[in-house]
Parts: C-alpha cells; structure tokens; sequence
C-alpha cells in the first residue's frame, strides 16, 4: 500500500454534503473522490503546459490580421 499524507482541508458546507453524498452513493471515501479530482486536476494542467510548449514556435497574429483575415473569409 502507497503511504499517504493527511492534510486538512475545508469545504464550503454545500459542497461537503454533495462529497459525502457523492461517496455514499459510489461506495468510495471523500479522500479517494478529492484525490481523483486532483489527479485530474493536475492531469488536465499538465496538458495545457504541454499544449503551450507545442504551440510556441508559432507565428503570432495580431488582433487586426485575425479581423481582416475573418472579414476576408466572409465570417464576419
């Protein structure tokens, strides 16, 4: 088993009840539901950084170019 680190966190009371409910309904702890959500988090963070790292090279367009070039494709 992995070792965990507790910490203390404090929720809005709506939000604790919807957790609580949420981990009844799915048969998993609150700590295994606010884990996932962190690890997806994380996940979804991770992948912008990398989108951003791709991305640049890229030429960039001014506002002006963009505008000109939608009016030219008849978009706006």
């Amino acid at each position: 088993m992995s070792q965990t680190k507790r910490a203390t966190v404090y929720f809005d009371p709506a939000l604790h009840q919807a957790l609580r409910v949420k981990a009844a309904h799915t048969e998993r702890t609150v700590s295994e539901l606010v884990n996932a959500a962190v690890r997806r988090t994380l996940s979804e963070d991770a992948e912008d950084l990398a989108a951003f790292e791709e991305r640049a090279k890229e030429q960039s367009l001014s506002f002006e170019q963009v505008l000109k070039d939608l009016k030219r494709r008849g978009k706006l």
